[in-house]
């Protein structure tokens, strides 16, 4: 996986919650409370996505095949979009269901010191887990806000662990208010109305992740940035006098295939029409690195079968 994939950021996120779901584990079970047994499995959860990750980035690399001759580089949209799908059943789902369960049997929480303690050192990492998150993200989003980087990104490990490391920030704070209110009240029931905002807030998190990696999944072209270079990059004014039309794809977060039709002289020859092609490429190429698949097509352009599309 590149460096635009994110990997210390998935690294950091996966060590911090392997710790934070342990140690929440061990607070639900000594105090009871639903906030912290659906924290825990937020954490599991999240461990496991950042495992998905990891291995839909290790699958991305494998060599093109016969079958797959353009290689396996939208692994990595799949197992971002297996993310949301885990997110959305394990974490937000399992948190309604006890956030239900709490309100509608409460329960004093015990051992108070042990949720309020593990919730602490939950924030403590989870905000390290997140500041390396945005430090990487940082150095690839440019003068982009971060909502558009997040929409915009055609890698999509470091959206997916942004939103889930903001997700698990708000979390915690929704959890430690819902057992402060509970202590401070000695009605359970808050408990349960904690776990249930931090229910529907993965949820959330989870559709907005599906329809980010959703539209990966289908083929987006290139950002507009990229795709100026590219054009500017085809015409040279002398072989090439412009393009007719162009498409693009990504293939995968670092591979773009480029197809164009090109206006080429109608008296040039069958090996200048080549060269001109070849010296495009190479071009291309050295404007916007990721374009590794290219498909020029030479035509003689016309006005009048133009104004026609």
């Amino acid at each position: 996986m590149s460096a635009s994939g994110g990997t210390k950021a998935i690294v950091a996120a996966l060590a911090a919650n392997l710790a934070i779901a342990v140690a929440k584990f061990v607070a639900f079970v000594f105090s009871g409370s639903s906030s912290m047994l659906a924290e825990s499995v937020h954490s599991l959860a999240d461990s496991g996505n950042q495992g998905l990750l990891l291995l839909g980035g290790k699958k991305a690399q494998r060599e093109a095949t016969p079958q797959h001759p353009f290689g396996y580089g939208r692994e990595r949209y799949i197992y971002a979009f297996l993310v949301s799908i885990v997110l959305f059943t394990v974490g937000g789902m399992f948190a309604i269901y006890e956030g239900v369960e709490k309100i509608q049997h409460p329960h004093p929480i015990e051992a108070w010191y042990w949720p309020i303690g593990v919730l602490v050192f939950a924030v403590i990492a989870e905000g390290f887990s997140f500041r390396t998150a945005i430090k990487e993200s940082n150095e690839i989003r440019g003068t982009l806000s971060w909502s558009q980087f997040i929409r915009r990104a055609k890698a999509p490990e470091l959206p997916v662990v942004l939103l889930e490391d903001f997700g698990a920030l708000v979390g915690l704070v929704l959890a430690l208010g819902g057992v402060g209110i509970a202590l401070a009240t000695g009605n359970g029931v808050w408990d349960g109305i904690g776990t249930l905002c931090i229910g529907t807030l993965l949820i959330v998190i989870a559709v907005v992740l599906a329809a980010e990696t959703k539209s990966l999944l289908l083929g987006e072209a290139a950002g507009a940035e990229d795709v100026e270079k590219i054009k500017a990059a085809l015409v040279d004014g002398d072989a090439v006098t412009r393009v007719i039309h162009m498409r693009t794809l990504h293939l995968g977060p670092e591979e773009l295939l480029v197809a164009a039709k090109i206006a080429v002289r109608h008296d040039d020859t069958a090996a200048e029409v080549a060269n001109a092609i070849n010296a495009a490429e190479a071009r291309i190429r050295e404007a916007v690195p990721i374009a590794r698949v290219i498909y020029l097509e030479p035509d003689i352009y016309h006005a009048e079968a133009a104004a026609k599309g």
